[in-house]
């Protein structure tokens, strides 16, 4: 089939534009906390990935540790399970094709050093490139500690409650990551939760950029208001992803599904193409 000059032109004027479209986008990972397919199993949830067409994950610990284990159980389990394990968890990740970004272990008081040392081990032998952890800021110190040892970042999560010992303002992150020996101590900023604490997260990514491991995309209200679907809450979503876009800072963008909604799958989906369009504009 022969084309004329004008179609020629006309299909390499779309390339072009598809190719610039492309571009637009590029640059921001938009991926998923598995705590959104938190009704189901890992291998389940892997496939839920999959389907929605996902290639990055923080890997929520319950998916690791289970749902049922309590105290000394849960301390006896994270001391002696054998390595092998946890490399099975990421072997599973990367044949499906996935990214295992950050292994989500909230360190909290209750941890003892070899536990906490522990977690280290398990993500580095899952692969995992950082750590998230909604821990307390009592223990940063212990944690930083264990971060340098093993050359692996945390980055502390928020919520949005203005509590003592818990991350949620600005001073909480900055108190965390500030001073000697702690360098390997970042964030993991939940800007939802952020907004509903009415804090401004644009500025706060602008402000910190060089310290954020990952992000939570979930849309609040403010004024400790609901999780709302994506674009019905006050959170600066678009706004925060073209800024990711625009100076092409390497942060991955993962869903967090916590609205009341319909099937897991189906919603994360929706999140997902609301983050890709937002991106595209």
């Amino acid at each position: 089939m022969s084309l004329t000059r004008r179609q020629l032109g006309q299909i390499a004027a779309a390339g072009l534009a598809s190719q610039a479209f492309a571009a637009k986008g590029s640059g921001v990972t938009v991926g998923v906390q598995s705590y959104s397919f938190r009704d189901r199993p890992l291998d389940e949830a892997i496939a839920a990935m999959k389907k929605i067409g996902l290639k990055e994950c923080e890997l929520w610990q319950g998916h690791v540790e289970g749902k049922d284990k309590k105290g000394e159980e849960l301390k006896k389990w994270r001391l002696e399970t054998p390595m092998t394990f946890f490399k099975e968890v990421g072997a599973k990740f990367k044949k499906a094709g996935i990214d295992l970004y950050a292994y989500n272990l909230s360190f909290r008081d209750s941890f003892s050093d070899e536990e906490i040392d522990r977690g280290f081990q398990m993500a580095k032998a899952m692969g995992a490139k950082a750590i998230t952890a909604s821990g307390n800021l009592s223990t940063v110190e212990r944690v930083a500690v264990a971060a340098k040892k093993h050359k692996l970042k945390v980055g502390w999560h928020n919520h949005s409650h203005l509590r003592p010992n818990e991350f949620a303002r600005p001073e909480d992150f900055e108190q965390a990551i500030t001073g000697p020996g702690r360098e390997f101590m970042a964030i993991n900023l939940d800007i939802g939760h952020f907004t509903a604490a009415n804090f401004d997260a644009v500025e706060f990514l602008k402000k910190h950029h060089a310290r954020i491991v990952t992000l939570h995309i979930k849309d609040r209200k403010k004024d400790q208001g609901d999780n709302v679907p994506l674009g019905d809450g006050d959170t600066p979503i678009k706004q925060v992803l073209t800024v990711l876009r625009d100076n092409k800072w390497q942060i991955p963008a993962n869903i967090e599904y916590e609205y009341k909604g319909g099937d897991p799958v189906e919603e994360v989906q929706k999140c997902y193409d609301y983050c890709r369009k937002a991106l595209e504009s």
